[in-house]
């Protein structure tokens, strides 16, 4: 398919319609990320929460 790119109107013939292979790439080293490691704090449950209320129930 041949069309102007929509990002820096050159004509392309491209697969699909979008950036073509230079802006793509340029996208890419422009905005790519680095990975990290995220701690995620163990879950606790809330003071008002018990583990088991039937359980403790008094009749």
């Amino acid at each position: 398919m041949e069309f102007s790119c929509p990002r820096c109107t050159t004509a392309v013939d491209e697969e699909f319609y979008g950036p073509c292979g230079a802006c793509r790439d340029q996208l890419r080293a422009t905005y790519q990320a680095e990975r990290r490691l995220v701690a995620v704090p163990e879950y606790e449950p809330k003071m008002n929460v018990t583990p088991n209320a039937v359980a403790l129930k008094d009749d």
